[in-house]
């Protein structure tokens, strides 16, 4: 699929990139080995730094003390540890992936999410595939320090103690990250504020509000009282943690001995956020009743001046209104709304998407705004199957610190690398009889599918026409499926896919054996994006911002088939590192835009009957090569210490 990514950077298709043997690394304006060398040349002592390689160095030493740090990172959730649920899924992991890259490349970032008591909840499947759930209890001492200060939120009149709860991710080199959790558990709080920090994404959108605030708010609070003062970039991953730009104007206004917002607060503000969206449709991003804030905030409805033009301008932007309104009491009996995206829009010096693709589409949502792309990655170290890992350490000494020598993969020997993808599948099967007791078959083609169970992912697409599942199998070759997934608690339609796949199951019997693993999460993730043969993606054009899961299968040699969304526009090359299903899609991305279900289908099918089980059956070498390109092009490029370092020279530094 060639694309015009002028307006960003160099363009580079597809075919391009095959002709010079280098991956589709688009809109990247300065190549990754100059970033490299940058990293690689920094001694390896306490002092902390980042560097912009974009024509003169650029470097801001940073002494690496507890408190001196250049970026504080907010996420509402973050994956850490598998044993700890402080996350649901997609964004958590690329939460947890960002902060370990950051230590890895030493840079002088801190971290802030929420603490949650009752995690995100542990999934049940009934033998039809009903969903049940349940609270995730966890011992919190066991992972992290309880750190001394408190800070107070007022909410509704209230006073909320907020204490924080610490954890250290720390890098190849031995740097460390500080990752606090805000909890607000505390004996004096009021037992239904106690409850705020209780479940990840639970509540009602009141609840969830006030989650918001505590990040937001109690975020930057949390961390002037542990002495993060010279803080110079918030880092704002997704608009759940917008509201720290309420503080963050709160604290200039205050500073200047005022009560109420102008337009120098709001520019010295918008000069210190970045804000990352992840969401390609209207409806995903945060909106609530600014009746809500006035119900929370009852002393706060002139924070904004109604008689400066940019606070003026600044409220009807994040209201999405034409009319001023002289304060939030009078927006909320008019029933206006505040919309958490537009707030961190309109209060970032620099704003992107999480793929190329994703942009075009974010600057089609918001067209007044400028948005750039940096496209995601993962964690390598931490995504790469232990029989990889070991060949990687014995081939490639440096990948660790330097993912980008992955390229080195296609030196690999062949026969080593078939070797440790059987230890990596057997470690998968092995998980499979565990938990269900059923015994897959190592010979057989074992595709893995594990996402959230929502409709727009279409996980049950390749289930479309079973009498055709069952002609493939027995004309080309036979082949197994896994699956894994949660559906949000209030997914109704996630919820039936869940038991279409079960029902699907039944009806295939032994023809295609199909598993489906209850309570995914970190640890079975990996195995199952390590363990495939071929790693399906299947999301409903466009609405896959990014996509990270065939990433990690990247990383341990397994190829992927996929629609044409998210990542994949840039880490495809046909018969290279993976195939393509679907239409080429052509023109300007929309939510909106028409997809055919049935084609898509047909698609996959053709693609595997056709081209995949025959390759892998009949030709092993070719489909060998094929794992090989998929570490060495996408294992080297995909990664989040490529993608922080972007972020390093095109946001924290801008």
């Amino acid at each position: 699929m060639d694309e015009d990514y002028s307006e960003i950077g160099e363009p580079r298709s597809a075919a391009s990139s095959m002709e010079t043997g280098a991956a589709p690394l688009l809109a990247w304006r300065r190549t990754f080995a100059e970033n490299r060398e940058l990293v690689n040349q920094r001694p390896n002592t306490s002092e902390g730094s980042v560097s912009a390689p974009d024509g003169d160095v650029l470097t801001i030493p940073i002494t690496a003390t507890p408190t001196k740090r250049l970026v504080a990172y907010f996420s509402m959730e973050i994956a850490l540890e598998n044993a700890m649920p402080s996350y649901s899924g997609g964004l958590g992991v690329l939460a947890g992936d960002t902060i370990r890259a950051a230590a890895d490349i030493r840079l002088p970032m801190v971290a802030v999410s929420l603490l949650y008591r009752k995690g995100y909840f542990r999934q049940r499947l009934a033998e039809d595939g009903t969903q049940t759930e349940e609270p995730v209890e966890w011992n919190v001492e066991k992972f992290l320090k309880e750190e001394s200060p408190r800070v107070k939120v007022t909410l509704e009149n209230r006073p909320v103690q907020l204490r924080a709860w610490r954890y250290s991710a720390k890098g190849v080199r031995g740097y460390e990250v500080p990752i606090y959790f805000l909890d607000a558990d505390l004996e004096g709080n009021d037992p239904k504020d106690r409850e705020l920090t209780g479940s990840l994404y639970g509540g009602d959108p009141y609840y969830r509000l006030s989650q918001e605030v505590l990040l937001g708010v109690g975020g930057v609070r949390i961390l002037r009282a542990l002495g993060y003062t010279d803080l110079m970039r918030y880092h704002m991953n997704e608009g759940h943690a917008a509201l720290l730009t309420m503080e963050l104007l709160d604290e200039e206004a205050k500073r200047a001995g005022r009560t109420s917002v102008k337009a120098q607060d709001i520019e010295k503000v918008r000069n210190k956020c970045v804000f990352t969206t992840h969401t390609p449709v209207p409806a995903g991003h945060d909106k609530f009743p600014v009746e809500y804030l006035t119900r929370l905030f009852p002393d706060q409805v002139r924070f904004f001046d109604a008689g400066d033009a940019s606070s003026s301008d600044l409220m009807k932007a994040v209201m999405q209104v034409e009319q001023s309104y002289p304060d939030l009491q009078e927006a909320a009996r008019r029933g206006a709304s505040v919309n958490m995206t537009y707030l961190a829009l309109s209060l970032s010096n620099y704003v992107n998407g999480v793929a190329q693709l994703h942009g075009k589409v974010s600057r089609k949502m918001f067209p007044n705004i400028p948005i750039e792309a940096i496209t995601n990655g993962v964690h390598a170290a931490t995504w790469t199957s232990p029989a990889f890992r070991d060949l990687f350490d014995r081939y490639i000494s440096s990948w660790r610190e330097d993912n980008y020598s992955l390229r080195g993969a296609l030196g690999l020997p062949p026969e080593e690398v078939w070797t440790a993808h059987l230890l990596a599948k057997h470690d998968l099967l092995e998980t499979v009889r565990k938990k269900t007791g059923l015994k897959l078959d190592p010979e057989a083609f074992t595709i893995g599918f594990a996402r959230r169970a929502t409709g727009y992912k279409r996980a049950d697409l390749i289930l479309s026409d079973l009498d055709r599942l069952r002609q493939i199998a027995k004309n080309v070759g036979s082949f197994q499926i896994v699956y894994a997934g949660k559906a949000h608690p209030r997914d109704a339609g996630g919820k039936e896919i869940i038991k279409r796949i079960f029902k699907a199951k039944k009806a295939l019997k032994k023809a295609v054996t199909i598993v489906f693993l209850d309570d995914y999460n970190m640890d079975l993730g990996g195995k199952i994006t390590a363990g495939g043969d071929l790693w399906l993606n299947t999301p409903q054009y466009p609405l896959e911002a990014s996509g990270t899961s065939g990433m990690k299968a990247a990383l341990n040699g397994v190829p992927s088939l996929s629609i044409l969304d998210g990542w994949w526009v840039e880490g495809h090359i046909e018969g290279v590192t993976g195939w393509s299903m679907g239409e080429t899609h052509l023109g300007d991305p929309g939510p909106d835009t028409l997809v055919n279900h049935a084609e898509d289908a047909e698609s996959l099918y053709a693609k595997l009957e056709s081209v995949i089980l025959p390759m892998y059956y009949e030709e092993r070498n070719r489909y060998l090569s094929v794992m090989q390109h998929a570490i060495a092009i996408n294992g080297s490029f995909f990664n989040t210490q490529r993608m922080v370092q972007q972020y390093i020279t095109d946001a924290y530094l801008r």
